[in-house]
C-alpha cells in the first residue's frame, strides 16, 4: 500500500475538524485548540461555542494575520462547558494563566510597546524591559505594555540607582563580588549576601512603582524611615530618605492632576480607523497620572464596544487586587457593563464602578486619552503609508498584477567555506515578519574550508524551502491560484506561505544559479525572482542581462535594499553564532575523556566556557553524563 502524500494526511485534517465542529455543544464555556504535538494554541470562550468556533473557519471571515496563523494549526479541539458565562470567564482567565498559550495575546504585534518583567520565579529575581511576552514560567509577572519607551527606562534606571538590586544576569567573579556592590547598587546576590526573601521584599517594593502605586510606597518608606531614626539607625534612615526624594523626582514628571484626589483610577478610550485601533489606558492614582499603558488591535469586523471589553478582559486578569481601581471610566455604556463590574470585583475582592461620564473633569479627561490613542494610532500609519507606497512601486519595477505582500530574502554567510549558513527572511506588507524568517545550515560536503560556493549555497537553500511546493505541483496543485488567494481557511495548502517575490542577495549569477535549480523543480515559471548586486544597487530579473532602470532612490528599490540588508544581518548573526560554537568545541575537545556528547552536555548546561571556568569541581559533575573524575580533570584544566 501507497504511503499517503502530505497533501493527503491535511486533507484529513481538513476533514477531521469539521466533524468535531458538528459536534461541538452550544452551550456557554471554553474551547481549546492544540496543534498536532498536543501543545495548547489558544483558549477561548463563548456563550455558544459551536458557533463562535466555526466562526474561526468561515472562508468570508476576514481574520488578523494573528488569527490566521493559529488557525492553520489547528489539528484538535477541547471544550469544557460551564454553567454561564461569568463562569466560562473565569475559567478562560486561569487556563490562560498556568497554561499560556502562544496565541492568547491582544497586541496585534508584541514588538509594539514594551513591557517590565520581574523574574519571580528565579531565587534572585532579575529585574528587566522586553518586548516579548512569551512562555516564561507562570510565576513571572509583566508590568505594562507601557507606551512611553523612554519614560519607562528612565524610571528603570532611577530606581536601581536608589534601591538596590541585581544588576547582572550572570555573576562576573565566581567568588568575589563586583563594583555594583561596593558602590551600594548591588546587595551581593552573587556571593548570596542577602537572603532571597530579603532581596524579594526590596522587588516589591519596586514592583509597587510599575503597578502605579508610588504614593503607597512612599508612605511605607516613610514609616520605615521613622523606625529607622528612633532606633537611631541613622545610615539606614539616610538611604530611605534618599529613596523616598527618588520617588518624588519621578513624580514630578506627571503634572497632569484632577481635583478628586482621594480617588485612584484607570481611565480607558480607543481610536479606531480603517480596520486598525489603538487603546489607551491612563492610570490615575490619588490624582496624579501615574502610568500609561496601550494596546493595539485589528479591528476588523469588531465594535467598539467589543474591543473595550476584550481589552478590560485581558487587562485585568493580569494583574494583583491591589493593582486594579476602585473606579474605572470607559468612553460608552456596555450592554455587557455588569457582568464586567461583578467580574473584575470578584478579582479585587472589593467593589469596583465602571462609570460613563458625561459632563466636566471626568469627561474631558476621556476625550483626552482619547486624543493619545488617536496620536499613537497616526504615528503608526505614517510607516504604513510609507510601506503601501514602497510596494505598489515595487510592483510597478516588476511589472506584477497584484501588489506583492509577501517578500522574501535570501543571502549565503560564511568565512573561506567554513560554517556556512543560509538566510530566509522575509517581510509583509513591507514590515518585518520575523517569527517566518529560517535558518539553513549548508549541507553541501563540498562547501568546506578553503572552498567557498556561494551559487552552490544558494541552490541548496532555495531547494530545501520550496521542496513541498515543487511536490505540491506534481500532485496536481494549480500554484497559480495562490497568488489569487482562492482558497479557504480550512483548504489543504498554507496560502501564505507562498511568496509574491523572491529577492537574492547578489548579481546575475547568484540568480542565474537559482533559476537552475527552480527549473528543475518545474517552478521557475511560478515564482517572481529577482537578485540584488551590492556594490551598484542593481535589480537583475531572469531573461535579461542588463540590470532594469531604476533610480538609487526610489521606493521600490529602498524596500529591497532594506529586505537584502536584513537578510545579509540574519546569514551573518546565524554564521557568527555558529563559528562560536565551533570554537567552544574544539576548545573543550583538547581536555582528555571529553568528546562531543559531553561536550553539548556542558555547553547546555552552562551556556558558556566562561561559566563552565567558573564552576566548581561539584558544580561540573552534576552535568549529565560527567562523573566525578571527568569533573576533576575538566577543573584541573581551567586552574592548572
Amino acid at each position: 500500500m501507497e504511503k499517503p502524500t502530505k497533501l493527503e494526511t491535511i486533507k484529513s485534517v481538513k476533514g477531521r475538524l469539521k466533524a468535531l465542529i458538528q459536534v461541538l455543544p452550544i452551550t456557554s464555556g471554553c474551547y481549546l485548540f492544540k496543534d498536532k504535538d498536543n501543545n495548547l494554541l489558544y483558549v477561548g470562550k463563548s456563550k455558544n461555542i459551536r458557533t463562535r468556533v466555526r466562526s474561526y473557519f468561515n472562508p468570508k471571515s476576514e481574520l488578523s494575520p494573528r488569527i490566521l496563523l493559529m488557525v492553520m494549526q489547528i489539528y484538535d479541539i477541547e471544550v469544557i462547558i460551564t454553567d454561564n458565562e461569568s463562569e466560562a470567564l473565569t475559567l478562560e482567565s486561569n487556563l490562560i494563566k498556568t497554561k499560556q498559550p502562544y496565541f492568547n495575546i491582544l497586541l496585534k504585534d508584541d514588538k509594539k510597546y514594551p513591557y517590565l518583567c520581574v523574574t519571580w520565579s528565579d531565587e534572585y529575581p532579575r529585574i528587566f524591559i522586553t518586548r516579548k511576552r512569551r512562555s516564561r514560567d507562570p510565576n513571572d509577572k509583566y508590568y505594562g505594555p507601557f507606551v512611553d519607551v523612554a519614560l519607562l527606562r528612565t524610571t528603570l534606571a532611577l530606581v536601581k540607582k536608589h534601591f538596590p538590586v541585581r544588576q547582572r544576569p550572570i555573576p562576573l567573579y565566581k567568588d568575589r563580588t563586583c563594583l555594583n556592590y561596593d558602590i551600594g547598587m548591588c546587595p551581593g546576590v552573587c556571593q548570596k549576601l542577602i537572603t532571597s526573601e530579603k532581596y524579594k521584599e526590596t522587588l516589591t517594593n519596586i514592583a509597587m512603582i510599575f503597578q502605579g502605586r508610588p504614593q503607597a510606597l512612599t508612605h511605607n518608606l516613610n514609616d520605615l524611615m521613622i523606625l529607622y531614626s528612633t532606633n537611631q539607625e541613622y545610615e539606614k534612615a539616610g538611604i530611605v530618605r534618599d529613596q523616598i526624594k527618588a520617588l518624588d523626582r519621578l513624580g514630578e514628571s506627571q503634572k497632569m492632576t484632577l481635583p478628586d484626589s482621594s480617588i485612584s483610577r484607570d481611565v480607558i478610550n480607543l481610536f479606531l480607523e480603517d480596520g486598525l485601533c489603538s487603546v489607551q489606558i491612563f492610570q490615575m492614582r490619588a490624582g496624579r497620572l501615574v502610568g500609561r499603558l496601550g494596546y493595539f488591535y485589528d479591528s476588523i469586523n469588531i465594535d467598539k464596544d467589543m474591543i473595550i471589553e476584550k481589552v478590560i478582559e485581558e487587562h485585568y486578569i493580569t494583574l494583583d487586587s491591589v493593582e486594579i481601581p476602585p473606579e474605572i471610566l470607559i468612553p460608552f455604556e456596555s450592554p455587557r457593563i455588569d457582568y464586567l463590574c461583578s467580574f473584575i470585583s470578584k478579582l479585587k475582592n472589593k467593589k469596583i464602578k465602571f462609570l460613563n461620564p458625561k459632563r466636566k473633569d471626568k469627561a474631558e479627561l476621556i476625550a483626552l486619552v482619547e486624543r493619545n490613542a488617536e496620536i499613537e494610532l497616526r504615528r503608526v500609519k505614517q510607516g504604513q503609508e510609507r510601506n503601501v507606497l514602497e510596494i505598489e512601486d515595487l510592483a510597478q519595477i516588476f511589472q506584477l498584477s497584484t501588489l506583492p505582500k509577501r517578500i522574501e530574502g535570501y543571502d549565503i554567510s560564511h568565512i573561506q567555506g567554513s560554517n556556512a549558513v543560509g538566510s530566509q527572511v522575509v517581510f509583509i506588507q513591507g514590515i518585518p515578519a520575523k517569527q517566518h524568517y529560517r535558518r539553513y545550515s549548508i549541507k553541501d560536503e563540498s562547501i568546506t574550508i578553503g572552498h567557498s560556493d556561494d551559487y552552490l549555497a544558494l541552490s541548496e537553500v532555495i531547494e530545501r524551502r520550496f521542496k513541498r511546493w515543487s511536490e505540491y505541483k506534481r500532485n496536481g496543485l494549480d500554484i497559480q491560484k495562490i497568488s489569487k488567494k482562492q482558497f479557504g481557511t480550512l483548504d489543504p495548502i498554507n496560502y501564505s506561505d507562498w511568496p509574491d517575490l523572491v529577492m537574492i542577495d547578489g548579481g546575475k549569477g547568484q540568480l542565474n544559479a537559482v533559476m537552475k535549480t527552480l527549473k528543475k523543480m518545474g517552478l521557475d515559471n511560478e515564482l517572481n525572482i529577482c537578485s540584488l548586486a551590492k556594490k551598484q544597487e542593481k535589480i537583475f530579473v531572469p531573461g535579461y542581462n542588463h540590470p532594469l532602470d531604476t533610480d538609487k532612490d526610489q521606493l521600490g528599490l529602498l524596500l529591497l535594499r532594506r529586505l537584502r540588508d536584513e537578510a545579509h544581518r540574519f546569514a551573518l548573526s546565524f554564521h557568527r553564532k555558529k563559528r562560536n560554537v565551533a570554537m567552544k568545541r574544539s576548545y573543550l575537545i583538547e581536555i582528555p575523556g571529553v568528546g562531543p556528547k559531553r561536550i553539548k552536555s556542558l555547553l547546555t548546561h552552562f551556556n558558556s566556557i566562561q561559566a563552565i571556568q567558573l564552576a566548581s569541581i561539584e558544580d561540573i559533575s552534576q552535568v549529565e553524563g560527567i562523573g566525578n573524575e571527568t569533573a576533576i580533570d575538566i577543573w584541573k584544566y581551567f586552574h592548572p
